[in-house]
């Protein structure tokens, strides 16, 4: 699952205090793999704090398995390889698989139109099964509509989200491009249910928890939690408070599972021991997809069925990560060398910065490090201030600013409100990370400045064209204080425009706070997000409202106080 501003899944930056220990790591990997797993996740669990589970498999068997930290904080509970941990998007998988599995029986085809199981939805004789397994329906995401936050602890209806997913407008032709986006994974939950005739709880027990032995696995459902269920924290002003308790309603298809790192180890070894899907089926759920976008140019990495098909330092690595408030969680497969990892961690963020993709990539290269390709290596020379001042500016990646800086020769990125990282360039337009495994391209145009960045991770190729240079003026407070104030933005709830340290901010109801720019006294733009901001004035002056542009939409809104 992701939030309206992108910030739980994607892309590039995450904050990660294993920096430094992980570059160790890969140097030297460690033989004695358990030991140096349990001495690097203890050095940064916070005493009395929230925690992770972890384990790490190969050939078939359990290598390593073992819970730190808290799963309930107030009570003192630790976390145990058996604690149950809402998974977010690691559903997708399970559902991927009843789709395939009841293709398999006849029931239905990959090929079907949406309009076969949905005859009003719009646009649905043009979107295939396919299209939504693969996220290139162009289905906007419900969970990015601003606003969706303020009603995610109350509980609602299939009905009643598929209702307002009909209502979105789409952000492409289907087929045209790949963006990920919950509603695909909503409808296909759904989907389920109508044709096996059974709930999706019920089809998932019966076809795939019950024959797996995965006794502690199951959709949340917050009137009836699970004994033996991490709570889920966040590290705020220097403790861990409860995080905001989605009511999994809202998750379904997309995201409503928990499970428990033994479980998962038994989902994957039935997934590649074909024992949940045959071999035609997994063929087909690992099999990226290409669109005119992404024309297949990393080969065989992509997005396939609910799996992320890419390669971890040469090895083909098939995984997927999940993130809903309080919950992180991360589950890869190495197929060539038969090694599976499990990260769950009841945390976000994590002030230790364990994050799960990054934990469990540490926990490859200690098992199998002199196995793997060597880590990439930066150019010997700096880049030149030429090359530099070519890749420098805003980037628009899905509606979230990637902006690149150039500090001391050196290059930086920074994803909308998220920590700012250095690339490392391997070329004067090729750019890799160190804390994480992704690369960034660089598209120069006829004047030798950089029209295009294309960022490639967890074998996705997304495509962030250069937004316009904007020219931002400083705005004394005689002329920034009246469009403080809050603003009735129904049916989301309120906009408010606030000033800290001489610094202008907006937020919405359930939304983090993001930084303005001025263009005039009227006219604003968002620092980390594709969107501006227009003050209406009436005839003497006095701000009475604002518009939000946003994805080609204008909402009009009364300043309230």
């Amino acid at each position: 699952m992701r939030t309206h501003y992108r910030l739980i899944l994607l892309i590039l930056s995450i904050s990660l205090g294993l920096c430094s220990n992980l570059q160790a790591i890969e140097a030297k990997p460690d033989p004695a793999a358990g030991p140096s797993i349990d001495a690097l996740i203890a050095k940064h669990i916070v005493e009395n704090g929230a925690g992770v589970a972890i384990l790490a498999a190969r050939d078939g068997k359990i290598i390593f398995e073992k819970g730190y930290g808290l799963a309930d904080v107030e009570n003192h509970v630790p976390v145990t390889p058996g604690t149950k941990f809402r998974i977010g998007s690691i559903t997708k998988q399970f559902t991927a698989a009843a789709i395939l599995r009841l293709q398999e029986a006849g029931k239905l085809r990959t090929t079907d139109l949406l309009s076969k199981y949905y005859p009003e939805f719009p646009r649905g004789n043009e979107v295939t099964l396919r299209h939504l397994l693969t996220h290139t329906s162009g289905i906007h995401s419900y969970t990015e509509v601003p606003g969706f936050m303020a009603g995610v602890t109350k509980p609602t209806t299939n009905v009643e989200l598929i209702a307002s997913i009909e209502k979105l407008p789409f952000d492409f032709d289907p087929g045209a491009k790949w963006s990920y986006s919950n509603s695909n994974f909503i409808l296909l939950g759904e989907i389920v249910r109508k044709v096996s005739g059974l709930s999706y709880d019920e089809y998932l027990r019966r076809t795939f928890f019950e024959p797996l032995g995965m006794d502690s696995t199951g959709v949340y459902h917050n009137d009836a939690p699970p004994a033996g269920a991490a709570i889920g924290y966040e590290y705020k002003n220097g403790s861990y408070t409860r995080a905001i308790d989605w009511d999994m309603s809202w998750a379904g298809g997309a995201g409503a599972i928990y499970s428990t790192v033994e479980d998962l180890y038994r989902w994957n070894e039935g997934i590649f021991g074909q024992k949940v899907l045959g071999k035609e089926s997994l063929s087909e759920a690992f099999t990226p997809v290409v669109t005119p976008e992404n024309k297949g140019d990393k080969g065989d990495e992509g997005y396939g069925y609910g799996w992320m098909i890419d390669r971890f330092r040469g090895a083909r690595r098939i995984s997927h990560s999940g993130g809903l408030h309080g919950f992180l969680s991360n589950i890869l497969r190495l197929p060539d060398k038969n090694m599976t990892v499990v990260v769950l961690v009841n945390a976000m963020p994590q002030k230790s910065g364990l994050m799960p993709e990054e934990l469990a990539r540490a926990t490859v290269t200690l098992c199998i490090g002199a196995e793997l390709d060597p880590l990439p290596q930066p150019l010997a020379a700096p880049l030149s201030e030429e090359a530099l001042a070519a890749i420098v500016g805003r980037y628009d990646l899905s509606g979230m600013i990637l902006t690149i800086t150039a500090e001391g020769g050196r290059a930086f990125e920074q994803l909308g409100p998220q920590k700012k990282f250095e690339i490392f360039p391997k070329s004067d337009t090729d750019f890799f990370l160190k804390v994480v495994d992704a690369q960034v391209t660089f598209t120069k145009g006829s004047s030798g400045k950089a029209v295009e960045a294309i960022l490639h991770q967890n074998g996705m190729t997304l495509h962030a064209p250069r937004m316009q240079d904007v020219v931002e003026i400083k705005l004394d407070e005689a002329h920034s204080n009246p469009i403080l104030g809050v603003y009735d933005a129904k049916p989301i709830g309120t906009m408010t425009i606030s000033r800290d340290s001489g610094r202008l901010y907006t937020q919405l109801t359930g939304q983090p706070k993001l930084e303005m720019g001025a263009k005039s006294d009227t006219e604003f733009f968002l620092k980390q997000v594709n969107a501006q901001l227009t003050f209406i004035k009436d005839a003497n002056g006095v701000v009475t409202g604002v518009i939000l542009h946003q994805h080609g939409r204008d909402q009009k809104w009364p300043k309230s106080i």
